[in-house]
């Protein structure tokens, strides 16, 4: 007759009560935890309109957003944060109680001296920021197009990918990371420019900010390239359109969210979802800037929670 296995040992009492502690924090590890943020490019065409100039508004802008339920931004670096307005922009964000940890730039970087200049100017403007405001945790970067989105060589390309490993690995010597963000231009021949840069970035350094409504209008599909970016996305800014215009409000439109944001669970996503509100000649308004901002966030609230 065989003899019995022998049992298995159970967990000391001290051993049980450990892994009960260390499970929460595990699950909130992993757990879907979008942050909500607004991004401000919209007043800049708001008062275009009225030939007016945005930095003349800032204290309205600012406080707008709060008024509206935000409390996180991602600010145009070279306009909030422009020597000149650095610490004016730091009061007011002080003031209305937001807090900056994204901040949007871009310039040359399919040339060598055109990388030189963006690096350092890019660099120059994370320190500025975190001078003034004491915290950075990234930029969000767009490389320049080529005069009427024309296509970049292959050679273009590399040097475009090489600096922007290059900026990644400068930023993160000031503790702030890098996220590519993209226009139409970038979505022509089948994305090549942006699929360029997801092969041939540092992965670990480099991450995505994905405009999707930029991906519909340069004829790609938004579910194909957001499945892409998903193991580096850090940031989606969202805005939405009917028959291809831009609406005054974030809300449904040519874009189904609902497929996005199921995605996203899935992916137990933790990045930024920021709404970006943007005008086309044909947009219709009709209402107040700052009660369309209320009514997006509450929108994208509703979508991705």
């Amino acid at each position: 007759m065989n003899a019995m296995p022998p049992l298995p040992l159970l967990p000391s009492r001290r051993g049980l009560l450990a892994a009960l502690a260390a499970a929460p924090t595990l699950t909130a590890q992993n757990r879907y935890q979008p942050v909500f943020a607004g991004q401000a490019y919209v007043w800049s065409q708001h008062f275009a309109r009225q030939n007016q100039k945005m930095e003349d508004h800032f204290d309205q802008i600012l406080g707008s957003f709060r008024k509206a339920g935000y409390s996180t931004l991602e600010l145009v670096g070279s306009a909030f944060f422009a020597p000149q307005f650095a610490e004016r922009t730091a009061g007011l964000l002080r003031k209305h109680k937001l807090k900056v940890p994204v901040v949007y730039n871009g310039g040359e970087m399919h040339t060598e001296a055109g990388a030189d200049k963006t690096i350092a100017a890019t660099l120059d403007l994370a320190r500025r920021v975190r001078k003034a405001t004491g915290l950075l945790e990234s930029v969000s970067f767009n490389p320049n197009p080529l005069p009427k989105g024309a296509p970049k060589s292959d050679e273009q390309l590399a040097t475009q990918a090489t600096a922007l490993n290059r900026l990644a690995a400068e930023l993160r010597r000031e503790n702030a990371g890098l996220m590519i963000h993209q226009h139409a231009p970038e979505m022509a021949g089948n994305a090549r420019e942006w699929r360029h840069i997801l092969a041939n970035t540092d992965a670990a350094a480099v991450k995505i900010c994905l405009d999707t409504h930029w991906i519909l209008r340069g004829g790609q599909d938004v579910m194909t390239l957001l499945r892409e970016a998903t193991p580096r996305l850090a940031s989606l800014h969202l805005r939405n359109s009917r028959n291809g215009v831009w609406l005054e409000e974030f809300t449904d439109g040519d874009i189904d969210y609902r497929q996005v944001a199921a995605h996203l669970r899935d992916a137990r996503y933790r990045g930024y979802l920021v709404v970006e509100l943007a005008y086309d000649k044909e947009t219709e308004i009709t209402a107040p800037l700052e009660s369309s901002l209320r009514r997006s966030l509450d929108y994208a609230r509703r979508i991705f929670t």
